[in-house]
């Protein structure tokens, strides 16, 4: 088996943009790192592009050993290197031996969805991963990254959404008008603030509806705030406001419990353009 031990390798080059913003836009591809990522994403049917991983790292993990030959009996390119050449495509201090690139997924977005989450101006990459996660587990339809918002490919995102992205359609919208042309029939949309008066937990969440989530600085955006209406979380203590993924999975959870004790009636002849 040949072993790619420099860092120059035409391959790792390029794998090597998909670390900035700007080459996963124009290759439509991002890296995942570890085992248990690449394999979330195999066992949801996306398959790798390239797999780059250090043999000796693999050897004694059956779950790896596993999933490299499955791979490799799928037509997967899986390319030997150094861990000085993993190194330049991890970006964790202490790398799992295995590197993917990936296609960005194309799940499909949902007809007449039920309910939307809108990420406005969320900058930290581990909220929005985490809100991802917290999406996929309340059951929401579809995740919109609204202008401004973290590039929902990110390495810290992927990690955090620990595989939310190959289950979740995802949508990153650069106008706010194409962030409406996909609530289609628009549906009532609430916003998550400090000062809002009517309590989360007293809308009906059982109806198609969005959820904007503000970012963690600045809160959300003007355009983000005149389509919404407000609400809030009701806090005791002198805490002035909440994480942005806590805020969003208390919102969302509330959304799931309503659904689940209470499922509304279906409009079978409700459609979305």
């Amino acid at each position: 088996m040949l072993t790619i031990t420099s860092t120059d390798n035409p391959r790792v080059k390029l794998a090597r943009r998909l670390r900035e913003r700007r080459g996963r836009a124009k290759q439509a591809q991002f890296l995942l790192e570890g085992i248990r990522l690449v394999r979330d994403a195999v066992q949801s049917g996306v398959q790798p592009e390239v797999i780059f991983f250090v043999p000796d790292q693999l050897a004694e993990q059956e779950t790896a050993t596993t999933l490299l030959a499955e791979l490799q009996q799928r037509g997967v390119e899986c390319l030997a290197c150094t861990p000085a050449v993993l190194a330049t495509l991890a970006e964790t201090v202490t790398p799992q031996g295995i590197v993917a690139v990936m296609p960005w997924p194309a799940l499909p977005w949902p007809v007449n969805a039920k309910l939307t989450l809108i990420l406005d101006q969320v900058r930290d990459p581990g909220n929005a991963g985490t809100l991802l996660r917290s999406a996929e587990a309340a059951g929401v339809d579809g995740v919109i990254f609204a202008p401004e918002s973290v590039d929902p490919f990110n390495d810290k995102s992927v990690r955090a959404g620990m595989g939310a992205h190959f289950r979740l359609p995802l949508r990153v919208c650069g106008t706010w008008s194409a962030v409406r042309a996909l609530l289609t029939p628009e549906p009532p949309i609430y916003i998550a603030t400090a000062e809002a008066v009517r309590a989360y937990d007293q809308v009906d969440w059982r109806q198609s509806v969005a959820l904007i989530i503000g970012g963690e600085a600045t809160g959300a955006s003007n355009e983000a705030r005149s389509l919404a209406q407000p609400l809030t979380i009701p806090m005791h203590g002198r805490a002035e406001s909440l994480n942005a993924a806590i805020a969003g999975a208390i919102i969302l959870f509330e959304a799931a419990r309503q659904r689940r004790n209470a499922p509304p009636a279906i409009d079978s002849n409700a459609t979305c353009g």
